[in-house]
């Protein structure tokens, strides 16, 4: 296989990293894309609530903030797509430069700060897609100046209880002030009841019941990560994202890593990981995962599973491996299940969460 994004990377990487993100998604929306080939594996299946993923490997909230190309990433080979952070209202986010490419540490540094075109723009493409088929949730957040954020949420589940295949919960962005205060104990009860009081609401009426998920930050302690067990256990949300991108910077060698933002990448793997297995001893083995953190590679994606992730999402690894890298995820995760003799991806799923549960988050690198 051609290697064309090795090719065009240099030039790539000539742009500024917001400039290329967009025309990225430009690209992808008007399906100027290569398509998947590759024969489904029916052993990478998987089933969850009442969704059947094709394959375990989607793509992150943050790349497609709008809903506007979540068909050109399906046929690029994604299992599913997530869409967003929305808010209700159209915000600019903070001011640019607000992206940042640490080439050295294959890493990338955002601030951008939920900017977005709003719940209306968004339920306008996601209704125009509607009847295509393929998985696309929907991330959403709170407006900066919001009086009431949890309101906010409970307007995101509203807006789109029709569209959307699942729900993801943001509150571990750092690039919004004050939102990963969402994730203290008292706050997320009152939040995650409001928001699954709302989706109960109108499932009552006969819609579907839409999944809700939870995504938190990777820096929280263990007494925080049992606080949002405890929590997501007794609202009863339907799975859980691990992670959020990071504050940390130890170990890192490219200047801009000072940039202040989230960090995600190859570094964010160790911690992520760690942190995702940890919560999996937390909730026990049934309460689906999403691992998301560092998977560039289909050793990466491997290893997320087997910490305890059902599915995984990349978006910071397209950065350096480009479009065929979903391609590559799955061959290996074909080949590994054929060497390790396991008739389905789920028997991967937990075999090395107390492995990775013991590790120290700070000794990955």
């Amino acid at each position: 296989m051609i290697d064309l994004y090795g090719l065009a990377r240099p030039f790539v990487f000539r742009l500024d990293p917001e400039i290329a993100h967009t025309l990225t998604i430009k690209a992808l929306a008007t399906g100027v894309v290569p398509k998947c080939n590759r024969p489904a594996d029916l052993r990478l299946e998987t089933r969850l609530w009442d969704l059947a993923f094709p394959n375990p490997v989607g793509i992150a909230a943050g790349l497609d903030k709008n809903a506007e190309a979540p068909d050109g990433l399906l046929a690029l080979g994604y299992g599913a797509v997530e869409v967003g952070t929305v808010t209700p209202l159209p915000q600019p986010g903070n001011p640019k430069p607000r992206l940042f490419r640490l080439v050295e540490d294959r890493a990338v540094v955002n601030r951008f700060g939920f900017n977005n075109e709003g719940h209306a723009a968004m339920r306008a493409r996601l209704m125009r897609r509607r009847g295509r088929g393929g998985l696309v949730g929907v991330n959403i957040g709170a407006n900066k100046e919001s009086p009431d954020r949890i309101a906010d949420y409970v307007a995101g589940i509203r807006a789109f209880a029709d569209l959307a295949s699942w729900f993801t919960v943001n509150v571990s962005s750092p690039n919004t002030p004050g939102l990963r205060d969402l994730q203290a104990k008292d706050q997320l009860d009152d939040l995650l009841g409001r928001v699954v009081a709302a989706r109960d609401e109108i499932a009552a009426t006969g819609a579907r019941r839409v999944p809700v998920l939870l995504k938190i930050a990777p820096d929280m302690t263990q007494e925080g990560l049992a606080d949002v067990a405890e929590v997501a256990l007794a609202r009863a949300v339907d799975g859980l994202v691990v992670s959020n991108t990071t504050l940390d910077r130890k170990g890192l060698r490219s200047a801009q890593s000072a940039e202040t933002g989230g960090m995600s990448g190859r570094p964010l793997f160790h911690r992520s990981t760690v942190m995702l297995a940890r919560m999996r001893k937390l909730v026990g083995p049934d309460l689906p995962i999403v691992g998301v953190g560092g998977i560039d590679s289909p050793e990466t994606a491997i290893e997320k599973i087997a910490a305890g992730a059902n599915l995984v999402q990349v978006y910071s690894g397209l950065v350096y491996e480009g479009p065929q890298l979903v391609e590559r995820i799955l061959a290996g995760l074909s080949a590994h299940l054929t060497r390790a003799g396991l008739k389905r991806l789920s028997d991967l799923v937990g075999t090395r969460t107390d492995d990775w549960a013991a590790r120290d988050p700070d000794a990955g690198r």
